[in-house]
């Protein structure tokens, strides 16, 4: 009998409504003014300053609810549960016809988003396999193709209620696609351990 194995899977982790509605009514009342730096990928997409938990009292409350899964998500990527701390966080304001091109995030290791409104099915977070190096591409791409998790190039994540989080590594590629709905806003956050140990040799990071 043969078997098939999925070596080395990429990592992603949902929690339903780890924010309380008010917080997240708060979230968007209190910062959607500010998101008023721009952004390349669209005219109708802007976000907040870098921010950290300690700027408002509504961030510390989203740490307290973040950090739990970040340690148990933390432990699929390094194989124990450890100390993490949010590094930095941003809320991005996406208007109808906004979009957001396709990206990684550097100088961390996990990364997620806090979905703050309904999102339009069309405008879901899509993540997307690396696009490689320079070497040839051969590809059978054609309406006979049957699409798996071992030969799609993107995955297009369910679609969100007000307050969920996600988590995935900071490395995977990931976009929004062009927003047809109303106004979507979330809350991008990167997040670093404390500390890595192999064998001894330990680093040290600081938020």
């Amino acid at each position: 009998m043969s078997e098939v194995i999925g070596l080395f899977p990429v990592p992603f982790m949902r929690a339903p409504r780890v924010l309380a509605p008010t917080l997240v009514s708060g979230l968007v009342e209190h910062f959607i003014a500010a998101a008023g730096q721009p952004n390349n990928s669209s005219p109708n997409l802007t976000h907040t300053a870098l921010l950290q938990p300690g700027d408002s009292e509504l961030l510390l409350d989203v740490a307290a609810g973040i950090t739990p899964l970040l340690s148990e998500f933390g432990a699929l990527l390094f194989g124990e549960r450890m100390g993490w701390s949010l590094k930095e966080m941003w809320v991005n304001v996406m208007e109808q016809g906004g979009r957001q091109a396709m990206h990684n995030h550097a100088n961390s290791f996990i990364s997620g988003v806090v979905y703050l409104t309904a999102v339009h099915p069309e405008a879901r977070t899509v993540f997307m396999k690396s696009p490689g190096g320079v070497e040839f591409s051969f590809k059978n791409d054609h309406d006979g193709v049957v699409t798996g998790p071992y030969n799609a190039e993107k995955w297009v994540s369910p679609e969100p209620e007000p307050g969920d989080v996600v988590f995935f590594p900071s490395y995977l590629m990931h976009a929004v696609p062009g927003n047809p709905g109303d106004r979507r806003i979330t809350l991008a956050f990167n997040a670093i351990p404390r500390s890595l140990d192999s064998w001894g040799y330990r680093i040290g990071f600081t938020g």
